[in-house]
């Protein structure tokens, strides 16, 4: 009986891509593969069409002289490259990765051999000064280095790894399933090829041993909450050799009791009196690098905010300083004397039925009449 056209099988165009063509025959396979449809010679027939088309299909070469030349192209008897139901390639390698979900099994190269060890997180805890002008600081970070017993291999001294006998050295075993022939890593060595008959007493076969590690950690200026130092190499040994990971130091900076930090700008809360807010004066206001000369105008009001310009944080990454800004807050007196009360009795009645003093309440007042005024 005559081959049927083997896109005209899969169910695609002439130009289709790969990535259509593995679509259509995941579909096909599917549907009419053997282990699901037990007994149906006719679904099995599907399948090794199927299985036909696909091989020659998803070869850049047989493609290429199956479009030019049709079946007699592929033909091993008619000196093509062949096709076969099963033959001219291995099986697992040409959809092993078409059904891995489909049977739960793995393809590639498993787990064996030499693996880069675990990078490592440690939370540095600043106080405000040390981020903002930089230090350095030793810090004990628990980890897993190589077992120095045995060097890493996981065997007793005197003795060695040997080859596994389930993969023969491999790292890999073949598992039968139905028509198929599936790759996975060997459940003994878990893909090393090698087992410890004798395993080593201080790290139990492991070939690392947890040990708390003494580093010198040195942070640049200006670093922030969020900011990661990372020391290559200083993470967990690497297992049959492999590189060691990192280690990322995440600075986390404390609360400061005067400033708050936004970025390169520091903020700064500044109670002043009544007094100095009423008719101004000069204040030392503090800043990283030490007092300075603040001066406040008369007439001023809680909230209004003071730059300067220079006194932030400069930048871990470079470019200009920050500035500090001093917000005023007006302090209202407390635990007032006789005299003082009377002081202040006398300053309020001086005030009444003159609302120039007072700019931002009379401009309240007007707001509030017009509202009722509105209801």
């Amino acid at each position: 009986m005559a081959k049927r056209d083997y896109y005209e099988v899969l169910g695609v165009e002439r130009g289709a891509s790969e990535a259509e063509l593995k679509k259509a025959y995941r579909r096909l396979a599917m549907k009419h593969h053997p282990d699901r449809n037990p007994g149906d010679k006719a679904a099995e027939d599907k399948f090794k069409e199927a299985n036909e088309a696909y091989e020659v299909l998803s070869d850049a070469g047989k493609r290429a002289a199956y479009d030019q030349y049709g079946h007699a192209g592929v033909d091993p008897q008619m000196g093509g490259g062949g096709a076969g139901a099963y033959g001219g390639a291995n099986f697992s390698d040409i959809f092993g990765d078409v059904f891995s979900d489909f049977f739960g099994g793995a393809r590639g190269n498993g787990r064996g051999g030499a693996q880069r060890g675990s990078d490592l997180r440690y939370t540095l805890e600043l106080d405000l000064e040390e981020a903002v002008r930089g230090t350095s600081v030793t810090i004990r970070v628990p980890t897993l280095v190589n077992c120095k017993t045995c060097d890493g291999s996981g065997a007793k001294k005197g003795s060695s790894p040997v080859t596994c006998t389930t993969c023969g050295g491999i790292g890999q075993v073949r598992m039968q399933q139905g028509f198929f022939s599936v790759q996975q890593t060997c459940p003994r060595c878990h893909g090393s090829g090698k087992m410890i008959s004798d395993p080593c007493g201080s790290c139990h076969g492991q070939g690392r041993v947890e040990e708390q590690k003494t580093l010198s950690v040195k942070v640049p200026a200006g670093v922030d909450t969020g900011d990661r130092i990372r020391l290559s190499g200083e993470g967990e040994a690497g297992v049959q050799g492999g590189p060691a990971g990192d280690l990322y130091v995440v600075v986390s900076v404390r609360e400061h009791p005067i400033f708050q930090r936004d970025g390169k700008h520091l903020y700064c809360e500044v109670p002043i009196s009544f007094a100095d807010a009423a008719l101004g004066g000069e204040l030392e206001v503090p800043t990283l690098d030490g007092r300075v000369k603040l001066k406040i105008p008369e007439g001023t009001q809680t909230g209004k905010l003071f730059r300067l310009r220079g006194k932030g944080v400069a930048p871990v990454r470079g470019g200009a300083a920050g500035d500090l800004m001093c917000r005023v807050a007006v302090e209202t007196p407390v635990n007032l004397d006789k005299r003082q009360r009377e002081l202040l009795e006398e300053f309020r009645r001086s005030l009444q039925n003159d609302s120039s003093h007072s700019p931002k309440a009379s401009g309240w007042f007007e707001g509030m009449k017009r509202f009722f005024g509105d209801l």
